[in-house]
């Protein structure tokens, strides 16, 4: 027998189909580093000021407020927008992971244990761990668009 569906529920059932169809066939994780070019310490920090860069935090949840109780946590989930020849300045994520996904363009990683510099474009992942610290630039002439998910301490760690 047939139910009827309200358009705006079959809507959004048809586009979180659609959503995660698009993200099967994307591929899990952006470009990494070679396992030949891994080296510690093959970059060092460089101190660079952001240039072209918008950092705009969408929404935060107080970890210590949530069943998982993590105390002093905040998961907090941002746009980044950078511009051509933007640069989203040296950070570690010693003490904040992340999850960056790429909606639009084309950036390039320059990682502290990665001899060569890595490439991320538009639908991939890239986990920021323990151990990752790194600058990213916009080489391209399109604006490109991060949209962030991580977990810091320090609600005033304004790093990208």
């Amino acid at each position: 027998m047939f139910q009827h569906v309200p358009l705006t529920r079959a809507l959004s059932l048809g586009l979180a189909v659609f959503g995660a169809a698009v993200l099967i066939a994307q591929p899990s994780f952006a470009g990494e580093c070679p396992a030949d070019k891994m080296k510690p310490n093959a970059r060092t920090m460089v101190d660079d000021k952001p240039v072209g860069v918008t950092d705009v935090t969408l929404g935060s949840i107080d970890l210590e407020k949530q069943p998982a109780n993590i105390k002093g946590r905040e998961l907090r989930f941002r746009k980044l927008t950078i511009a051509p020849g933007g640069i989203v300045p040296w950070h570690s994520h010693d003490d904040r992971p992340a999850l960056i996904f790429v909606q639009q363009g084309e950036i390039v990683e320059y990682a502290s244990n990665c001899v060569d510099p890595i490439v991320h474009k538009a639908g991939d992942i890239r986990p920021e761990v323990h151990g990752t610290s790194h600058w990213w630039k916009n080489l391209g002439t399109e604006t490109v668009i991060l949209y962030v998910g991580d977990v810091r301490r320090d609600p005033h760690d304004h790093n990208m």
